[in-house]
């Protein structure tokens, strides 16, 4: 139902959100059609400006050339008067026809050489006023002035057209494409606002089922806090229990260790078989009371970590010879240091369970010859243990659930085990801050990498370098529970 419910207000923000996106896109595709068709109404007010102008250029140009000819054929002064004022008209013309061809580099191009020709024809004009002025002359047809001139003319008309064909295809786009725009804006808004109806109808009737739902879920809700309640008194009853079966445990071992000492100076090892069995059990039966109890701390977050600085190789030694003094005889546990450091900021405890947890792993899934070895690699920012056997090994599809509670290898169901050891290291590690990893393979081996993450030595506190002062100089092992001492002081 939660799921359900996660999921219904995932589509209800989902909707809303959508609406309002969409009611946005809507208005902002509205908004800019609306900009491009006034942007279009000015480019097309601006395009007819220029025909009009290119225009007014012509009929300029041809009054220019009317007024040049009645002042030379007549000598009328009111004629050169007007021709005056018309050389000045066109310079106005021009001077408006520059600015709206800027946005097209060929119309500025052509634009350019038109005004060449312009000021050519402007001298061209000049000189035959003052060329019929001071000689009486007859005029002949190929005169260069005339042949210039000409030539001249037929340019400018030509780029005249060529500017206004070019106006004009523009001026098509432009309508074309305010056409195109407005085509748009008249789909877009109904479906929009089709689409956007449809959207606030769903989410409406989404809200309306969510709130029939509504005191069914508060029910429930009430169930889940009962059953949490329950969990709770459950899990201090399981404290309770787990601390009084340690105390009849604890007796069993002792009492079976101490037949142990007593008896195998005086009977043969071999009938001491059932003795060693009561050990073993005692021994798995105190250390899954432990696990499980530290699983569940990690759970409920109750589970301490407090860290301080460790003499972390004294450590590896001291649990090393932990394992050698309750262990089999012949079992061979190596211990190996790669680096200078001396200290590290953990956790004691919780690095006892870890490392514990994996020791003893490697010693019950490896033959009984096999050495195990136990690495101590320092780094600058961190502190590295590995784990190596040379065991029976993990198959690698089984490598990702190692760390599941209960879960086991198909090729480790005929060893004696819980599946709990590797979920409470992975714990212990995860309140460190650090990572695990494996590398296995199937009757060659095992090998666990703990990485914790280490801050920075504090050489210059005083403290620290006493600690490590005393460390030196005092007694090399540093004393570390036992795994059922250390139970007796968490369970305390």
């Amino acid at each position: 139902m939660t799921l359900k419910w996660f999921s219904a207000e995932k589509w209800i923000t989902g909707g809303f959100v959508a609406a309002i996106a969409l009611m946005s896109a809507v208005s902002i595709t509205s908004y800019q059609n609306a900009a491009q068709l006034v942007k279009s109404a000015t480019q097309v007010r601006q395009t007819n400006e220029v025909l009009d102008q290119l225009t007014d250029l012509s009929a300029t140009l041809a009054d220019i050339e009317s007024r040049r000819w009645g002042y030379v054929l007549f000598d009328d002064l009111t004629e050169l008067e007007q021709y005056n004022r018309a050389i000045e008209n066109l310079d106005q013309i021009l001077a408006a026809l520059r600015s709206p061809l800027e946005d097209t580099p060929i119309q500025q191009q052509r634009f350019d050489q038109l005004e060449a020709l312009i000021n050519e024809r402007v001298q061209l004009l000049n000189q035959s006023i003052e060329f019929y002025r001071q000689k009486n002359v007859t005029v002949l047809a190929n005169d260069p002035l005339i042949t210039q001139s000409r030539q001249n003319q037929n340019d400018i008309r030509q780029l005249i057209k060529a500017l206004e064909s070019k106006e004009e295809e523009l001026l098509q786009l432009q309508l074309e494409q305010s056409q195109s725009n407005l085509q748009i804006r008249m789909l877009i808004e109904p479906l929009g606002t089709l689409l956007t109806f449809g959207i606030l109808l769903g989410v409406y009737i989404l809200l309306y089922r969510q709130m029939l739902k509504r005191q069914a879920a508060e029910t429930r809700q009430r169930t889940l806090s009962q059953e949490k309640e329950l969990s709770e008194l459950k899990l201090q009853l399981f404290s309770l229990v787990s601390h009084e079966f340690r105390t009849p445990l604890s007796l069993i071992l002792g009492s079976a260790q101490l037949l142990d000492e007593s008896l195998k100076s005086q009977i043969e090892p071999s009938k001491l078989k059932n003795l060693y069995r009561i050990q073993s059990s005692a021994k798995m039966m105190t250390q899954l009371l432990s696990d499980i109890l530290t699983l569940a701390r990690a759970d409920a977050g109750k589970l301490e970590y407090r860290p301080e600085w460790v003499e972390v190789q004294t450590f590896c030694l001291n649990l090393v010879e932990d394992f050698q003094l309750v262990g089999e005889p012949k079992r061979s546990i190596a211990f190996q240091q790669q680096g200078t450091c001396t200290h590290a900021y953990v956790d004691e405890k919780l690095l006892y369970s870890i490392l514990s947890n994996l020791l003893s792993n490697a010693i019950k899934f490896s033959p009984a010859h096999s050495p195990v070895q136990l690495t101590l690699r320092c780094e600058p920012e961190a502190v590295t243990f590995q784990v190596q056997d040379q065991g029976i090994g993990i198959a690698t599809e089984e490598q990702g659930h190692i760390y599941d509670l209960f879960t086991r290898g198909q090729n480790a169901r005929d060893v004696l085990g819980t599946g709990l050891g590797l979920a409470v290291v992975k714990r212990c590690v995860e309140l460190h801050g650090g990572d695990i990893r494996v590398e296995s393979q199937i009757n060659v081996g095992t090998t666990f990498t703990v990485k914790l993450p280490q801050p920075a030595p504090p050489e210059t506190k005083s403290g620290v370098a006493e600690q490590k002062h005393d460390s030196r100089a005092g007694a090399s092992r540093i004393p570390h529970p036992s795994p059922l001492s250390k139970e007796r002081e968490q369970e305390s």
